[in-house]
């Protein structure tokens, strides 16, 4: 058994170095590898293929490989063994490869043999190998353009190579699929084309005016042919070519009226196309010659224009506006414009001779002649004189006293003297040659006459004449003078009088003023604009800038070096409109540009620029009368001192309709009406019907009532007019104290008024309030005291409470007894036998004289405890002893009457202390009223005062 023991353990120990001796070889590889693998698989082609080789082959184990190694643990791939016999491996990623994240991998790989026996003892390793693996690319993504848009500016006019290049990106890893290979324009009928590297060119040239933007889209390939999911805009704005002027301004500027000063350029500025400048002047001019007389002004009456401007008084208008009392221009052609701007035209064939009323009489060395005018050149008739104002002989001879005259473009002043003033040879005829004669546009001209020296204004403006030529004075004579407006009165050394040298053109406000020359200060308030130019935040102007208004400040010059500081300096320049009602319409503007350069004999030029204001049609305002329209009051208080006030709860208020009015707190319902306050220019009171009887009745207005205001009045039996600019306020005050009076109050039966009040000359013009006033008479009269006063119950039982009113004025004293009643009726009798004794011995011339003396007594003092007894027979007495009853009776009535009136009174205004009662007591006088009355005997009865 121990011999076997050995035996096996030699063979054991041979066969062991038996198998050491097989596994002798290591496997052999390639040195390098190049592989290749498609984005998304996971099969390597390697070139060569993996193989491993054994020198030991065909030894099991030995000669075999078991595996491959790989060195690298980034590396995403595996190396499996296909066949351990022939070594053949693969080589295969682990997951998909991604081109984008890497395009290549290099790493290290081992080939494995068995080892000598299937435990895997002695396993021998080739050498390492290097692999280099390549990830192909896959089409997977399309072109992305850089920008979501592209834009260019291009000039009119020109062809470019590239005015811009859009650009394409491909985020595959491969030149072949990451490369952009094409663009192109999508949208048809451009003059634009595309080439292959994006740089887009026009095609023809381009026109501002044609087309001032073009938007194309464009789309682009890969060189796998994959196109851009999303095309890209690309917009091309057409630039004329650069032309210097001015820029960023609009052809139309809104001005709301009442918003003050706007600004017509906020946002212009001056391009110079980088050409330097040394200076720039630019001139902005408003144009406003179809607007009225020339430009917005206030389009008063001429007189109510006078007392607003200070003017002295005594003017006489001789172009008024036609009416009954101003006849002589109803023949005359009006234009009455806008806004109630009254003009007459002269075509050559009309004038209008003055009443000799009219004609201011006796001109001294010192007087003035204004008018408006506007007048052009007339072809063909240039060698003809046009006479505006002519004072000629009206028979018999043809002799010129004054004239104002065109001729031939020049205006000529006539001023023949009198051997009564002057009995050398003196100036006579004054000439001015000025372009505004004959520029067709209006101007305000003023002749200030201080003998032998005539000044001339235009439009605030003096001039001196250019020539003065001397003349002999005129010999007196008994001729009658015509005065003529249009032309000239040639009434002598012809065969038919006639008139001659007509006018061609317009004319209004021809005023004389006799005695007084005006003042400049006068001259530039009747002709002043009311818009004009400005500029906004005068203090904000560059020192730096020159600027220059014209007197109308419808001209503006600014001048300066810096561009930048005349761009801010127009962008200031303003349009302001100071009327409350102002013409709406269209004013043009006109911008001209000079500029200077350095030292350049040529220089830019600046195109000039044309704009509008459009001044906005304002709220039109409405202008309400209100107040009591009846008037029912006792005969008697017509004839009191004064009168009685007619408008005494008078009102004048004025509205406008707010069609979009807004606040910056609350919104307002369109149509809202909404109360303002102006002027007027005149209020009217007119009677109705029947015109005042001089010597019975009339309107009173106090000369005291007009004082510190800028009004004044005429009266006459037709109506008071109350002119002048000024607030409402000041006419309703003026209008409440106009009073009326009547002498005969007992044959006053009913008067009715009208008031209507007007602004800017009747633009705008109240509603027609009317008044009715009525007289009471006797019994009607206690009626309506009764009515309006409830009487103590003793007035109930006594025929004549006005006396004992009389009697005892306070109003607590306790009930007169009988017999102070018995006294006053006997007094009563007595007295009516005074006043019929009274009249027989008066005359009827006397009773004209105390009227007169009756009306003066305005602020004579009454006592209410003097006795006055006031006779009124205003019924037939059919005997001489109910007659004296009567009168008794009615004297009574009368009495209590004025009573009530003159309470009335010292509740107003006049109120009398008791003081002044006591001290008057004694120089109390009964008055008496002239009445006429019929009678069965035929008798007058009179007005008297008896003083007690």
């Amino acid at each position: 058994m121990l011999r076997i023991a050995g035996v096996l353990a030699v063979v054991a120990l041979g066969l062991s170095a038996a198998h050491t001796k097989v596994n002798k070889h290591k496997p052999w590889i390639e040195t390098s590898y190049h592989g290749v693998i498609t984005e998304n698989t996971d099969v390597v082609l390697l070139d060569p293929p993996l193989v491993a080789l054994d020198k030991d082959a065909p030894i099991p184990y030995a000669g075999e490989i078991c595996a491959f190694n790989i060195h690298g643990l980034e590396a995403p791939f595996e190396a499996v063994v296909l066949n351990g016999t022939s070594g053949e491996g693969q080589l295969r990623a682990r997951g998909l490869v991604d081109c984008e994240l890497q395009k290549e991998y290099t790493f290290i790989i081992q080939a494995h043999d068995c080892g000598s026996s299937s435990g895997g003892t002695e396993v021998k390793k080739s050498h390492k190998a290097v692999v280099h693996i390549q990830v192909n690319d896959v089409n997977e993504f399309a072109p992305v353009f850089r920008e979501p848009e592209y834009r260019a500016a291009v000039t009119e006019g020109k062809i470019y190579d590239s005015i811009l290049q859009v650009e394409a990106t491909d985020q595959d890893c491969s030149p072949q699929y990451s490369q952009i290979c094409n663009y192109q324009i999508t949208t048809t009928n451009t003059p634009f084309a595309i080439d292959r590297n994006g740089n887009i060119r026009n095609t023809e040239k381009l026109s501002y005016d044609r087309q001032q933007q073009y938007e194309i889209q464009v789309t682009a390939w890969d060189c796998g042919q994959k196109r851009a999911l999303h095309s890209v805009p690309v917009r091309i704005d057409v630039k004329p070519v650069c032309k210097p002027g001015w820029q960023d301004w609009n052809k139309r500027v809104d001005y709301e009226p009442g918003t003050g000063s706007k600004q017509l350029f906020p946002k212009m500025h001056l391009e110079t196309c980088g050409g330097p400048l040394s200076s720039v002047r630019t001139t902005v001019e408003l144009q406003t010659s179809h607007i009225g007389k020339g430009c917005d002004r206030e389009t008063y009456s001429e007189k109510s224009l006078q007392k607003l401007c200070g003017a002295s008084s005594g003017s006489t208008d001789l172009l008024p506006a036609p009416s009954a009392a101003t006849n002589w221009t109803a023949s005359l052609v009006t234009d009455s414009g806008r806004d109630s701007d009254l003009i007459f035209r002269f075509d050559g064939h009309q004038a209008a001779n003055i009443p000799d009323w009219v004609v201011p009489q006796n001109l001294t060395d010192q007087f003035t002649v204004a008018t408006w005018m506007k007048h052009g050149p007339s072809p063909g008739l240039r060698a003809e004189k046009e006479t505006l104002l002519c004072n000629s002989d009206k028979t018999e001879m043809n002799r010129h006293h004054y004239s104002l005259y065109v001729h031939n473009c020049r205006l000529v002043f006539l001023l023949r003297r009198d051997f009564t003033q002057v009995d050398t040879f003196r100036p006579a005829e004054f000439h001015w040659k000025l372009e505004q004669i004959c520029d067709k546009e209006w101007h305000y001209y003023v002749i200030n006459v201080e003998f032998p020296v005539v000044t001339l204004y235009v439009d605030g403006v003096t001039y001196d004449p250019y020539l003065v030529t001397d003349d002999w004075p005129i010999h007196p004579t008994q001729i009658d003078v015509q005065l003529t407006v249009g032309a000239c009165w040639q009434g002598g050394e012809v065969t038919k009088p006639q008139f001659t040298q007509y006018f061609r053109g317009s004319l209004s406000g021809l005023t004389i003023r006799p005695g007084k020359i005006e003042s400049q200060k006068v001259i530039s308030c009747l002709q002043a604009c009311k818009e004009g130019l400005d500029i906004n935040s005068l203090e904000s102007l560059d020192k730096s800038i020159k600027f220059h208004f014209n007197p109308a400040q419808s001209i503006l010059v600014m001048e300066g070096e810096d561009l930048e500081k005349v761009n801010a300096a127009v962008r200031k320049v303003s349009y302001i409109n100071s009327r409350q009602f102002p013409t709406s319409g269209i004013r043009r503007l006109h911008i001209s540009t000079a500029v200077q350069c350095f030292g350049e004999d040529t220089c830019i030029t600046i195109p000039d620029i044309d704009a509008v204001v459009m001044v906005l049609q304002p709220s039109e305002p409405r202008i309400t009368i209100t107040g009591v329209e009846r008037l029912n009051r006792p005969a008697s208080d017509f004839r009191v001192p004064g009168g009685t006030a007619l408008f005494k709860d008078l009102h004048l208020i004025s509205t406008v309709t707010r069609a979009d009015a807004t606040t910056h707190h609350t919104a307002r319902r369109p149509g809202v009406q909404e109360e303002i306050i102006h002027n007027l220019d005149y209020c009217d009171i007119l009677v109705l019907g029947e015109e005042l009887r001089s010597e019975q009745e009339s309107l009173q207005l106090q000369r005291s009532a007009l004082l510190g205001k800028h009004l004044d009045a005429t009266n006459s039996t037709s109506g008071i007019s109350i002119y002048g600019v000024d607030s409402m306020s000041n006419y309703e005050q003026v209008i409440r104290q106009v009073r009326y009076y009547s002498w005969r109050p007992g044959q006053l039966t009913d008067r009715r008024f009208r008031l209507t009040c007007s602004e800017l000359n009747g633009r705008y013009t109240s509603n027609e309030f009317n008044l009715e006033v009525s007289a009471l008479h006797s019994a009607e009269a206690r009626e309506h005291v009764n009515h309006m006063v409830a009487p103590p119950q003793y007035m109930q039982v006594i025929h004549h409470p006005s006396m004992i009113q009389d009697l005892y004025p306070s109003h607590g004293s306790a009930m007169p007894s009988a017999g102070t009643v018995v006294i006053v009726l006997c007094i009563a009798a007595l007295v009516t036998v005074v006043v019929l004794g009274i009249y027989r011995i008066h005359l009827t011339h006397q009773q004209e004289v105390k009227l007169a003396e009756t009306a003066k007594e305005a602020d004579e003092t009454w006592d209410d405890s003097a006795l006055t007894i006031t006779v009124n027979p205003m019924e037939n007495l059919k005997e001489p002893q109910a007659a004296e009853e009567e009168a008794s009776e009615e004297e009574e009535e009368e009495e209590e009457e004025e009573e009530e009136d003159e309470d009335d009174d010292d509740d107003d205004e006049d109120d009398i202390t008791s003081a002044e009662s006591d001290d008057s007591e004694d120089e109390a006088d009964v008055q008496l009223p002239r009445m006429q009355r019929p009678s069965n005997k035929g008798q007058n009865w009179d007005k008297t005062t008896i003083s007690y």
